[in-house]
């Protein structure tokens, strides 16, 4: 039997980011080793980003998003960090920035556009269907997929022309789109106002993902908010239940990648 080299992530932490051990289980679960590492063990330079194939900023609320959400943790990687990232990506390594993470990435200048308050001016927090319209190693055969979202300032800004490129290129990621979660609750398929519906982007041709909704918290069927009814389903049409939560696919292409 061939055996499979599990390839290493590293998920930042420190300074109110808090998804961390959950992108880390969703990493382990789909076959990769991960280590959450404080960035200022990066910063003193006890920790190396050479170690590593996957690069992850989890979401949260770094520096209680004082200055706006992502925007500090952001100058950090900038000003302490970023001929070591720039190096990182130079090389055939992969990067994902989820909610908070997308922020940072944003605000760092590792992926495209801006992310500004709700339409809402509310936090809001509920599952989302988004439809996949990019091309990267993260998305491979994943056309449709339901997500939850739990965020303030999730609304996806650009130019026209930056739109406009990003569309061109297929470096959009994700659309909201109106699918089976919204359908069954009644809710808009926009949750928060973004720009053409884009949900997340791509960088580096690719290999940087940035999405506001949580994937993290998908790994399992019994985490849909319609599990109930789907259970119920499964009964009186004996249709077999998924065994994976949808969110689960985008962390396991990142290990079939480096497979």
């Amino acid at each position: 039997m061939t055996k499979i080299r599990k390839p290493k992530v590293i998920v930042f932490s420190g300074y109110g980011l808090n998804c961390e051990e959950e992108t880390k289980f969703a990493f382990e679960r789909a076959g990769a080793t991960a280590d959450v590492v404080h960035v200022n063990d990066l910063v003193d330079g006890f920790v190396s980003l050479r170690s590593y194939e996957i690069l992850a900023v989890p979401g949260g609320f770094s520096y209680g998003d004082d200055t706006g959400s992502g925007k500090a943790y952001a100058n950090k990687l900038r000003n302490h960090l970023a001929a070591s990232i720039d190096t990182f990506f130079e090389g055939d390594k992969l990067g994902i920035g989820i909610c908070n993470g997308f922020q940072i990435l944003t605000n760092a200048g590792l992926l495209p556009g801006a992310l500004t308050y709700n339409d809402s001016a509310r936090y809001t927090d509920r599952w989302v269907d988004l439809e996949t319209v990019g091309k990267s190693p993260w998305l491979q055969g994943i056309t449709r997929i339901s997500v939850p979202i739990a965020h303030g300032e999730g609304k996806y800004i650009g130019s026209d022309a930056l739109l406009n490129s990003l569309e061109k290129s297929q470096s959009v990621a994700f659309k909201y789109v109106k699918g089976e979660i919204c359908e069954t609750q009644a809710l808009p398929a926009n949750p928060n106002g973004a720009l053409r519906d884009i949900a997340g982007v791509l960088g580096r041709h690719g290999k940087i993902l940035g999405m506001m909704p949580h994937p993290e918290r998908a790994m399992f069927p019994t985490q849909l908010p319609h599990w109930a009814y789907l259970r119920e389903e499964s009964l009186r049409t004996r249709k077999p239940l998924p065994k994976e939560g949808p969110g689960l696919q985008i962390f396991k292409n990142a290990v079939k990648y480096f497979a």
